[in-house]
């Protein structure tokens, strides 16, 4: 029992210095971003961003008034966008094309500047998960049935009255996520070392592993595809750089994983934030995980060619 011990407070210190090193990575990323779109937001950039783009969001099916949607969520976290979608009148088909090109392409400036740490360019991943989302909205809106009922119930998004005020409640808002940065990012890093040092991590990948050729990846990628679907790109990142950096995978590999990903990361939690507004589950998970097999294979074709 002592030696098990021992070798749990090793995993633990092993794990202690680079989850430091990779937790100030992410919020040296993370702080700065979230206040700068927040003052973009405060100031009416995203408002004006959003009108020359009516017109298309048209196209797809969906009010003008959407636009504003999906460039909040561009810039920021999932609740964002939620938040905004609730202080507009949609029906439930326009809510289900919307929430799919919100769970791709979110709170990109920070996710995108993680995979490129992995060997993902930054605006090569921009470029494509901005590219899937209208690809994928333009799918929908040829194969979804009507849904006339609205969707969830309106809210009033929430103000500042000055900038002062604004920067204040980033702070707050700031170190509850610093806390929570520490918490996930060190924890995932001493399970990891774990599973290396008791030789499981062969065992809980080994079952996944048919899975990953499906959707055309590496048997290596197995725990990062696990990770990913749990916690996302932002915490997950932090696993896939320590990979990288120790050669547990490659930064080829690495590439299908972000890029896989990126259509379908945190596909338990995101998908239920829609899910308990009345969205189905099975639109926003079977639509995403069907783009990231295509994007995978899609890749390694020109990759051959």
């Amino acid at each position: 029992m002592k030696r098990f011990l021992l070798r749990i407070l090793g995993c633990v210190r092993g794990a202690l210095p680079k989850a430091g090193k990779l937790c100030l990575w992410l919020m040296k990323i993370i702080l700065p971003i979230s206040l700068l779109v927040r003052l973009l937001q405060y100031w009416g950039v995203i408002d004006y961003i959003s009108k020359y783009l009516e017109p298309l969001f048209n196209f797809i099916g969906l009010p003008g008034e959407s636009a504003i949607v999906f460039i909040t969520s561009c810039f920021l976290p999932l609740y964002a966008p939620i938040a905004v979608m609730t202080s507009i009148v949609l029906t439930m088909r326009e809510a289900t094309i919307l929430a799919i090109m919100c769970l791709i392409s979110h709170n990109l400036p920070v996710e995108c500047a993680i995979t490129h740490k992995t060997g993902s360019p930054f605006w090569r991943m921009v470029l494509l998960r901005v590219a899937m989302s209208f690809v994928a909205a333009i799918c929908l809106n040829w194969v979804l049935p009507a849904y006339p009922e609205l969707f969830g119930m309106i809210t009033q998004p929430e103000t500042y009255e000055s900038v002062w005020a604004l920067v204040k409640s980033w702070g707050v808002t700031s170190i509850s996520l610093i806390f929570t940065i520490i918490l996930i990012v060190t924890g995932l890093m001493t399970l990891h070392r774990i599973l290396e040092e008791f030789k499981l991590l062969d065992k809980i990948s080994a079952p996944v592993a048919p899975i990953m050729r499906f959707f055309g990846m590496s048997d290596k990628a197995s725990f990062l595809w696990i990770v990913g679907n749990l916690v996302g790109l932002s915490y997950g990142g932090a696993i896939m750089v320590d990979m990288v950096d120790n050669s547990k995978i490659s930064k080829s590999e690495a590439h299908y994983v972000n890029s896989h990903l990126s259509m379908s990361h945190s596909l338990i939690e995101d998908t239920l934030l829609f899910v308990v507004l009345g969205i189905s589950v099975w639109w926003i998970m079977g639509t995403r995980l069907v783009f990231a097999l295509i994007v995978v294979w899609a890749m390694r074709f020109f990759k051959r060619l």
